[in-house]
């Protein structure tokens, strides 16, 4: 039987979240950043040398909010939840296309991410699991997630990162909204777990 936990992303536990997201350490690969800070910011944070966005990253992780949670299976990282406070999230909270819905200080969640070679083997379901529990410790009233509904429709999984409907209605989030983003011409929605 598999052994499941989940931690938040600590400087400790940086070379675990960077095996999931980025396990040959491209610089110009996804570092989970897009949502978090502009260019300018991550040149600041990630100083001149060879891997800027690499080392903007360990900045955010060394925050004492941290940006999301690390999934393991029998001690091997598997997945990634950025899950934060929505605050912490500067574009969604600018964003006009998923707008607040109402003043609840929710938490969001807006990528996952299961690691090659542990995809269809429940990781995401213990990976919600373990996210939700991190944010309902550190006072979370919610969580808010903005997945894709696919229907009957094959998904591109270009835009798997956002999730499903389906995945997150087997998490308890339930459809609050419909957002006025698309993802690969499917709408995104606003879902909500409240606890």
């Amino acid at each position: 039987m598999t052994s499941w936990e989940t931690h938040p992303l600590t400087p400790e536990r940086f070379e675990d979240f960077a095996d999931v997201v980025n396990p040959n350490r491209r610089e110009n690969h996804c570092w989970c950043l897009s949502h978090r800070l502009g260019a300018a910011r991550i040149r600041e944070l990630g100083g001149d040398g060879p891997t800027p966005r690499e080392h903007a990253m360990r900045a955010v992780a060394a925050q004492r909010t941290r940006p999301g949670a690390v999934t393991y299976a029998d001690g091997t990282p598997v997945g990634w939840c950025s899950i934060s406070p929505r605050t912490a999230i500067p574009k969604l909270e600018a964003s006009e296309l998923i707008t607040r819905v109402d003043d609840v200080d929710v938490w969001s969640i807006i990528c996952l991410v299961v690691r090659g070679g542990h995809r269809r083997k429940g990781v995401v379901h213990h990976m919600l699991e373990g996210a939700l529990a991190h944010a309902r410790r550190h006072g979370a009233p919610a969580v808010e997630a903005y997945p894709v509904d696919p229907g009957g429709t094959r998904m591109d999984l270009t835009m798997a990162f956002v999730g499903t409907r389906a995945m997150f209605e087997a998490a308890g989030f339930e459809v609050i909204a419909e957002t006025g983003a698309v993802a690969s011409r499917m709408p995104r929605l606003v879902m909500r777990h409240t606890f």
